[in-house]
């Protein structure tokens, strides 16, 4: 993607969630997206065939970002340095979501917060649980598939609560709740 692809997807990605602010998803228009962003209607439909695909790609690029090779710094936290293993990538997860708190929380609020979940199980169990499970071998009576979908929705109903008690904790904190909950099931996979 050329630099002023990115630029006009950027343009659409900070519309979309500066309208989510203002509106839940299912209220909102491509047309008021396209406003906001300044550009037509053909090129955002070049870039986003629906606005489902444009809810599944801000998905996309956090979790394309958190699990890339080389992370890059951001303005309220700096990963770029640090080893990629699981607690950190799980609580670059939570930085993203806690930075995107107004996004996040005006799709999880919506009727479209089932969709945003499916979207984000889709990434974690590709992503964030494959990389936990890396090495591990789950008991015989468990199937693989069972055990990733398990830490992946585990990993939502943790980030559920944390929206509901208000993002009270840090993201470092959340991270360590959820890898002590999941390090039982890990360690005993590998016994």
């Amino acid at each position: 993607m050329d630099r002023r692809q990115q630029k006009t997807r950027d343009a659409i990605f900070d519309a979309f969630g500066m309208l989510l602010t203002e509106k839940s998803f299912s209220k909102i228009t491509v047309q008021e997206i396209i406003d906001a962003a300044n550009v037509g209607r053909t090129t955002f439909y070049a870039h986003f065939p629906t606005k489902d695909d444009l809810l599944r790609e801000m998905c996309a690029e956090i979790f394309d970002h958190v699990f890339s090779d080389a992370p890059r710094a951001e303005n309220t936290h700096d990963f770029s340095a640090n080893g990629r293993d699981t607690t950190t990538a799980v609580t670059h997860v939570l930085y993203h979501l806690r930075d995107s708190r107004k996004n996040i929380l005006g799709i999880l609020s919506s009727e479209s917060g089932d969709l945003l979940l499916t979207f984000f199980r889709q990434y974690l169990n590709k992503s964030l649980a494959m990389r936990m499970l890396d090495g591990v071998r789950p008991a015989d009576s468990v199937p693989m598939d069972f055990l990733v979908n398990h830490i992946s929705g585990s990993f939502i109903s943790m980030v559920q609560w944390w929206v509901e008690n208000g993002l009270r904790e840090t993201p470092e904190e959340m991270a360590r709740y959820f890898m002590s909950v999941t390090d039982p099931i890990l360690s005993v996979g590998n016994m």
